[in-house]
């Protein structure tokens, strides 16, 4: 078979990318990475992706099978959870932030876009505000907003900590909280495994701490073009919550709603959710080459 760069397949004819997975050293032991696509040569950056609170590196599986044959992708099990449920703590969102960095380092990643899911996206602005090399732009899928929502009380806070205590409480907020219209059986029973992948330090640090965290100041040094993705029936992160609480602290940001989709884009609007990440990506700056 001929080199990627080299090779006369058509894209109808090319073999369809596979992930490899990856462990990558991180403080306590290594994360599970899958890496997939083509990794040199055109086709723009690499997305890097990190996924919500309760979910796992297979939450982007549809997301990346929407995507142009080989497009390079990072998905991983976020510290705690997953096949990465073994590391030790901390769970807090700086370590996960240093995590995530750790994966781009690691693969020697030369140009890529951070894409984050609700706590995901509030780990990807952390990590997007330390401003590492290669970072072309980022995008926000549902995200938590650096300034923590005024219904993030602590009693709100703690009873949400006990949202994945079992598979019925788990299956209750996909069907009644995260999404607007019934997932299929199959991405629904992985969705409420992968909410129960966590030991309880964890699980109960996003709701518990996380989520009332202020990274306004760091969200304020992000300098890459930022795209933000919410559901029109969003119950979590609704568009109205994070015009006042998070596209203020983010001036190079533009907001999308997805219609007829909830909290978890991934599972509900893949395609949709591709469809804007690569148009998107199309419209970054080109890399400037250093003599």
């Amino acid at each position: 078979m001929l080199p990627e760069s080299t090779s006369r397949l058509t894209p109808a004819d090319a073999p369809v990318p596979v992930p490899v997975p990856v462990a990558v050293p991180v403080d306590g032991g290594t994360l599970h990475v899958q890496r997939q696509g083509r990794h040199q040569g055109p086709g723009g950056p690499a997305l890097v992706l990190a996924h919500y609170w309760g979910g796992s590196a297979r939450t982007w599986d549809a997301f990346v099978d929407h995507l142009p044959p080989g497009r390079s992708t990072v998905r991983y099990d976020q510290r705690g959870w997953g096949r990465s449920r073994a590391l030790p703590g901390p769970y807090h969102l700086e370590q996960l932030a240093e995590d995530l960095l750790a994966v781009t380092r690691r693969l020697g990643l030369e140009r890529f876009v951070l894409v984050g899911h609700s706590m995901g996206g509030k780990v990807c602005q952390l990590a997007a505000a330390r401003r590492p090399e290669g970072l072309a732009g980022l995008v926000l899928v549902a995200p938590a907003p650096p300034r923590p929502a005024p219904t993030a009380t602590l009693d709100h806070r703690q009873a949400l900590a006990h949202a994945y205590d079992s598979p019925q409480s788990a299956g209750h907020a996909l069907d009644h909280v995260l999404t607007a219209a019934p997932l299929p059986p199959e991405v629904r029973a992985a969705a409420v495994r992968d909410s129960l992948a966590a030991d309880a330090p964890a699980r109960e640090e996003w709701p518990l701490h996380g989520l009332a965290t202020d990274i306004t100041a760091a969200s304020a040094r992000i300098r890459v073009p930022t795209l933000v993705l919410t559901g029109r029936h969003d119950r979590v992160e609704p568009a109205g919550l994070l015009r006042t609480h998070l596209l203020p602290h983010l001036p190079h940001a533009l907001l999308t709603v997805v219609p007829g989709a909830g909290h978890l884009l991934p599972l509900e609007a893949p395609a949709a959710l591709a469809d804007a990440v690569e148009s998107f990506t199309a419209g970054l700056p080109a890399p400037t080459h250093r003599r």
